[in-house]
């Protein structure tokens, strides 16, 4: 039976989302976001050159058709993206109504996200007095720090000492529909934290905030602090079954490599690897060595956004792309035949937009393992439909197989 793998680029957009009116960092739409255009215009021009120079090397994402996707979302131009494609390119547009990764990647995976979601003002106070009351008694401490929207690297730098000394969470949130605590995992304790963070979910879910976020930090006022990898995500469970269900039901064993655990609240999956960026390649080169016949993998690699999209670091981008391509080799050679491979996206993250936010724009739909196809514009939905018409298993859900 054949395999299937689904490899989500977090945050790596083409442009031209029809609906990018209406989605906006800060007071400017999102219209004219494009994230590799813009990172491949940077280099270029020689404005990317920090740790990295000249023109934007993506030899094999180029070769399965990047840059022939790219004419379908934008007539922007991607300088050193012009290869014949020799994959199966495509570009997705997104019907969900937000632009943050819960409704990304459960729409990739089949189910579009029905509700609207939450989002915690951009003032202070940002949350309510009986919420932050109530996460001050579930960890007994006698209140709460921060209560404003906040980078996480910054918000332990301005208010990491006083945690220490006080014993308070720090809450802090983002214009993605998160609520976000940081604690010291020393002073405050790990466990006590991913505790108070799951204690706190089903009051967050109920107001549908997709996702409480324990940021556990170490160090000291005087050496600084850094965050952890002891990251975890509660998020909103998928209102529906997903491909991992569909997979599962199916008999079919299921992985997911990096947040992928999260993101679905563990439903339909058999195994979850984590790690950085670079530990993660490895993870998902050991799954494609490992996995059996007829399984599926999901996989994300985040640190193209929260690394650079976010702190709009144009370099940085431009470095892990050439990173992630460079890497690309050692998945084809353990592909066997009868694999399909697909590359995406759950959103944009600009590096050259204004503020800090996710950016609305369509992604690019790449595959590796069914030679020359292409596939124009289709849906977010239609990945499932498709990955699951590759394993042949039942799909659920609005998509259309494009195979």
């Amino acid at each position: 039976m054949s395999r299937a793998f689904l490899i989500v680029m977090d945050s790596v957009g083409l442009g031209g989302a029809p609906d990018a009116d209406r989605f906006f960092n800060g007071d400017r739409p999102d219209t004219g976001a494009n994230t590799i255009a813009h990172i491949a215009q940077a280099c270029a021009e020689g404005r990317a050159e920090d740790g990295r120079s000249g023109p934007l090397h993506l030899p094999n994402l180029d070769a399965l058709g990047l840059g022939a996707a790219m004419a379908h979302a934008t007539s922007d131009p991607a300088p050193g993206l012009e290869a014949m494609p020799e994959g199966l390119y495509g570009v997705a547009a997104e019907i969900s109504r937000g632009k943050d990764t819960p409704s990304g990647h459960w729409e990739l995976a089949g189910v579009p996200v029905p509700w609207d979601w939450h989002y915690f003002p951009d003032e202070h106070p940002a949350f309510p007095q009986d919420l932050m009351e109530q996460t001050a008694a579930l960890c007994g401490a006698g209140g709460t720090l921060a209560n404003c929207h906040a980078s996480g690297t910054e918000v332990i730098k301005t208010f990491g000492a006083q945690h220490i000394e006080t014993g308070w969470p720090i809450c802090y949130t983002s214009a993605d529909s998160v609520f976000q605590i940081a604690a010291h995992e020393e002073h405050f304790g790990l466990e006590r934290l991913l505790k108070l963070c799951a204690d706190l979910a089903p009051t967050l879910h109920a107001m549908k905030i997709g996702r409480v976020i324990a940021r556990p930090f170490v160090g000291s006022p005087k050496e600084g602090f850094t965050r952890t990898g002891n990251r975890h995500d509660y998020a909103i469970a998928p209102p529906s079954p997903t491909i991992c269900d569909w997979a599962k039901a199916a008999g079919r064993a299921t992985y997911a490599v990096g947040k992928i655990g999260d993101i679905f609240s563990m439903q339909g999956l058999d195994e979850v690897r984590k790690g950085t960026d670079r530990v993660l390649f490895d993870h998902l080169c050991d799954v494609m060595d490992e996995a059996p016949d007829g399984s599926f993998t999901f996989a994300n690699f985040v640190e193209f956004d929260s690394l650079y999209g976010h702190r709009r670091d144009v370099s940085g981008y431009a470095r892990h792309l050439e990173w992630f391509d460079a890497q690309m080799p050692r998945l084809f050679e353990r592909a066997r035949e009868g694999d399909l491979l697909i590359f995406t996206a759950d959103h944009g993250n600009d590096p050259t937009w204004t503020g800090t936010d996710h950016t609305r724009e369509q992604v690019p739909v790449l595959g590796y393992g069914l030679g020359l196809k292409a596939i124009g514009p289709v849906a977010f939905s239609d990945v499932a439909a498709s990955l699951a018409d590759h394993l042949g298993i039942e799909a659920e859900g609005p998509g259309r197989s494009f195979l």
